[in-house]
């Protein structure tokens, strides 16, 4: 099947590589080379130096009309000089006082509000870029933008760049100023790919300057307009420094005699990193910290496998675009979170060096991290490398390599072997599949040798896993096939398997069409996909089929939608579902049925509810689970959202139920100071959490921190403090 899968794919991309490529003129807009001392950045536009300059308006929408003529004026001008790319922007609004604008911190999301985003493809290579956004309160959002499987957006990319915005009786207007160096880009080359996209959101209308296209848009570089003529332009000396200073005081309840342990400490650590070439950047730290990284999102778990919950801490999300291994194949031979966490708590870490960036046509990540030995964890040292080959206009083959060294054991830790772990991904895409139409194939295979001594016996076919994925991401049609097998004994060091031991075919078809003449209904969409997953011995475990019969997404933003889902599975051995013991489902056949509603008001309300019911046959019994999430935005800056997740289980075996709430208050009082409170309560740990966060952007790139943590348990219906943690920190980031 695979090898057929294969040649078919070559079969298909061949054609497609070879047929008669569609003509396409791409747009352009020329940089104006100035003295920057004739630009006051307050975002008004109203110096002499922005009205000599043309611009380009030429917009047209992706939404609601394809190809349609803006119901709003935009225009966009680029100026620069030998430190600073400039970007002038004026968004026209007939009604100024409908403007949308609720949010004020770094990198929220911008589902709520009128928008800017803009991409700079600086190789002009159609494969990668900078990607940016504001809101007309001066809410900054950046990101690395890969192409591959999907869209690919690392938002957690923090660039040094600063907006200026006005709001006025014409509408709103943007003054924005980018640093050369916190680009990379070849000196050699004066000409970028570069593309704009305006929201107007109360009207849920998008418009581009170039690719307006569904099967196109901002995320797909290869659909970029070109920006001309940055000649003499300069990256600097490409050194940075990056330094913090921090004070904890910690108290811990010790379990066995309910005393606490105190402790209080003063640390400061350094990051330097350089540019090697125009490309390829290098950073060594030392003695890094993560104090002010937000809390995970709590979760009750009731399935047999573990959650992967996401990267948040800075040092590991830079580079993340390249790590990444054949996205959206559910494999994660390297998992950032293997290193310097145990179970969601920190190890120190010693220092790590890494290299990121290009050569050539060749994309490449290499780190090196020490974590400092514990109590209960030996000094560790993990090493990763990933090199990308590109080939052809969007293709890419690739190999990662990750290494875990364990010093000699103690008491708590046995002797380990070195665990290696060898990836290798292929990736075929092209956009003009059908003149017009974007098509995917990928490959992939994962090995590594045995975590233990005792798995030296191990067939090596049962440490790996292996797959292949069809990809169709068109509008309005799209679908899917993908085929993986996980050997029994897979389990990288420094990655993450959710289940292992399983053969998996999953074919998925969408059928989503935008309504251009309606005045209620703004999409349609049709789904159906069916997940088939076999033991190696190609013996059914878990079916399930999954029925969207129909999903509403009004003119207004408002969403609805149902799904039905029929599901099998063949438990092999009891599941002890709550952990305690006190129910156990017994080894057998399982076959349910669930229906499930989804209800989303507009986001760019003040008062957004959200709410997900479920119910669904469940083990040997039945299940309603419903999710909801009120979000109140009384002013701008401030977002306060109440969460309260429940279910109810009735069971052979027994009954229970779950409750899950959680309380996020985000108060932002200019882009650059905000405070945010995440309070989390679950009857399952019976643990109360807080975590409060004060931050203060002196400049972008130096930021004080105040943090303070606070954790409740319950003991016999009364709570008590099991632990508290105040930290203050401060960072500071010179360029040179």
């Amino acid at each position: 099947m695979k090898k057929v899968l294969f040649t078919v794919s070559i079969i298909i991309f061949s054609g497609s590589m070879y047929s008669q490529p569609q003509k396409i003129v791409s747009k352009s807009i020329d940089a104006i080379p100035i003295n920057s001392k004739e630009i006051v950045l307050d975002g008004k536009l109203d110096e002499t130096l922005w009205k000599n300059i043309t611009g380009i308006k030429d917009f047209l929408m992706q939404e609601p009309i394809e190809g349609g003529k803006p119901t709003e004026n935009t225009i966009i001008k680029i100026a620069y000089d030998e430190n600073y790319l400039y970007i002038g922007a004026i968004f026209y609004d007939s009604e100024p006082d409908e403007i949308k604008a609720f949010k004020m911190r770094k990198d929220a999301p911008l589902n709520t509000d009128d928008r800017f985003m803009w991409i700079l493809d600086t190789y002009l290579d159609g494969r990668n870029a900078y990607f940016f956004e504001i809101n007309p309160r001066g809410l900054m959002g950046d990101g690395l933008l890969t192409i591959g499987q999907g869209r690919s957006l690392n938002k957690d990319w923090d660039g040094i760049w600063r907006p200026w915005t006005h709001i006025g009786d014409f509408g709103w207007s943007a003054e924005i100023r980018i640093p050369f160096h916190t680009l990379n880009f070849d000196p050699k080359i004066s000409t970028w790919g570069i593309n704009f996209q305006r929201t107007v959101r109360r009207k849920n209308e998008e418009i581009l300057w170039s690719g307006h296209k569904r099967n196109q848009g901002i995320y797909r570089p290869q659909n970029a307009g070109r920006l001309n003529n940055l000649n003499n332009i300069s990256q600097g000396l490409g050194l940075e420094l990056v330094g913090y200073g921090k004070a904890e005081a910690q108290k811990v309840e010790n379990e066995s005699d309910g005393s606490f342990k105190k402790n209080q400490s003063i640390d400061g650590g350094l990051d330097i990193n350089y540019n090697i070439t125009s490309g390829l950047k290098a950073s060594l730290t030392l003695n890094t910290d993560f104090a002010e990284t937000e809390v995970d999102d709590r979760q009750i778990n009731l399935t047999r496998f573990p959650i992967r919950f996401p990267e948040k801490r800075d040092f590991f999300l830079e580079g993340a675009n390249i790590y990444r291994f054949a996205p959206s194949s559910g494999v994660y031979p390297y998992f950032s979170r293997k290193i310097g966490l145990q179970s969601g708590n920190p190890i120190p870490i010693l220092y790590g060096g890494r290299i990121i960036g290009k050569i050539g046509k060749v994309e490449v990540a290499a780190q090196q991290v020490k974590t400092r030995e514990t109590d209960f964890n030996n000094s560790e040292d993990f090493s990763v490398i990933r090199i990308k080959q590109n080939f052809l206009k969007e293709s890419s083959i690739g190999v990662l390599y990750t290494r875990r060294h364990t010093n000699k054991g103690n008491e708590f830790v046995p002797p380990l072997p070195d665990r290696n772990t060898l990836g290798v991904d292929l990736t075929l895409n092209t956009s003009t599949f059908l003149k017009n139409q974007n098509l995917q194939f990928q490959a992939f295979a994962v090995i590594h040798n045995p975590n233990t001594y005792d798995e030296i016996k191990n067939n090596i076919w049962d440490r790996s896993t292996r797959g292949l994925r069809f990809n169709f991401p068109n509008d309005p049609w799209s679908g899917s096939l993908s085929y993986r097998e996980f050997g029994v004994f897979y389990d990288p060091a420094v990655g993450f398997s959710r289940r292992n031991s399983f053969r998996r075919v999953e074919p998925r078809i969408r059928f989503s069409p935008i309504l251009e003449k309606s005045a209620l209904i703004r999409e349609l969409k049709w789904e159906i996909s069916f997940e088939n997953l076999m033991s190696l011995q190609w013996k059914k475990l878990t079916q399930n089929i999954r029925l969207t019969p129909l999903s509403i997404r009004f003119e207004s933003g408002d969403e609805i939608s149902y799904q039905i889902i029929r599901n099998y599975e063949k438990l092999l051995y009891n599941f002890n579902i709550l952990g305690d013991d006190s129910i156990i489902i017994p080894i057998g056949d399982y076959t349910n049925w669930s229906h499930q509603i989804e209800l989303e008001t507009a986001n760019y309300r003040k008062i957004v509810y959200e709410i997900e019911l479920n119910v669904e046959g469940f083990w040997s019994g039945s299940r309603t689970e419903y999710q909801n999430n009120l979000t109140f935005r009384p002013f701008p800056g401030i977002n306060l959202s109440l969460g309260y997740n429940h279910s109810n289980v009735n069971l052979k075996e027994g009954s229970f139920k779950t409750n899950l709430i959680r309380f996020i208050g985000d108060f932002d009082f200019t882009p650059f100071i905000s405070f945010s409170s995440n309070i989390q309560y679950d009857d399952i740990s019976k643990n109360i959490g807080m975590n409060n966060r004060f931050k203060y952007t002196i400049t972008p790139g130096s930021d004080i921190y105040f943090v303070y943590n606070h954790n409740w348990i319950d003991d016999s219906g009364k709570y008590k403090t099991s632990s508290l943690l105040g930290a203050s920190k401060i960072t500071y980031t010179h360029r040179f």
